[in-house]
């Protein structure tokens, strides 16, 4: 009998690995598709011998950073590095006082605000493009950077929940006893909260970084000119023929954002699941 149940136990091992497997290669091969793509030396598409090029080489990423004259990649990165800078800065910290204040300050508002947030947070961005698009008209912010950062870091702060149930761990009794030593709000947050929230601080600078870094309709929608176009507007633009060159700026503007998370994954996983365990 033991036999038999080490044998279907065996059996589970198997098939969840078999099936783990299956599960990574079907992630796994759009990702390599796309590097060897970008090692292309005929630079399309319909070159390709199946899903692979016939021939490799460097020139797709060689152009991408040279032939600049009507697809200037290195302005278009710089621009999505600005605006992604910009708004991990400025949301990082609005969504952080947000949870803060959500987590240690009663007022009358705060859980009509909270359960407003929620709601809010369950329609998709999208849905308010076409006021978005209205309202930066009216502030001549069209065609400008400044203004998709100012949308990126005034939409960050709904998503605070994550941020507030980690600051929902820390004991209110060490406030507390500040309070009692004499500190003020202030001082309470600075030098007694924050020193604690490095993890949950990490997380929210990753997620406030990674969404323009990546993002595509609000760019599109606002930029016009090609000299500001984003990584993700600019490419795009490219001509079918230059799929080369669009899979090699896809694999580098992936590069930085893969670095952070592995060097960050540590304290971005510790902030996530400390900040999940209230909401």
């Amino acid at each position: 009998m033991k036999k038999k149940k080490g044998f279907w136990h065996g059996m589970d091992v198997c098939v969840t690995y078999v099936l783990l497997f299956a599960v990574a290669f079907v992630f796994f091969f759009p990702c390599l598709w796309l590097i060897l793509a970008s090692f292309s030396k005929s630079g399309s598409i319909y070159s390709f011998d199946g899903f692979f090029p016939t021939e490799y080489s460097l020139a797709s990423f060689r152009r991408l950073f040279t032939d600049t004259a009507l697809y200037d990649y290195p302005q278009w990165f710089f621009n999505t590095l600005f605006v992604a800078a910009g708004s991990c800065v400025i949301g990082s910290f609005l969504v952080i006082l947000t949870a803060y204040t959500m987590s240690r300050f009663e007022f009358k508002a705060r859980k009509p605000l909270m359960k407003g947030t929620m709601v809010l947070g369950m329609f998709p961005s999208f849905m308010g493009m076409i006021a978005v698009y209205l309202l930066m008209t009216q502030f001549n912010m069209i065609n400008s950077l400044w203004g998709l950062i100012l949308i990126y870091s005034a939409g960050a702060p709904l998503q605070y929940l994550t941020q507030k149930g980690f600051f929902d761990t820390i004991p209110k009794a060490i406030n507390e006893a500040a309070r009692i030593d004499g500190a003020t709000s202030f001082q309470i947050f600075t030098k007694i909260n924050l020193p604690l929230s490095k993890p949950i601080i990490v997380y929210t600078a990753l997620t406030s970084f990674t969404w323009p870094w990546s993002d595509f309709i609000l760019p599109k929608l606002l930029l016009k000119k090609r000299e500001l176009y984003t990584v993700a507007v600019g490419l795009m633009a490219l001509d079918e023929t230059e799929f080369a060159r669009f899979a090699a700026g896809s694999v580098f503007i992936a590069v930085p954002i893969v670095i952070l998370y592995f060097v960050l994954v540590k304290n971005m996983v510790n902030g996530m699941a400390q900040g999940a365990v209230k909401g």
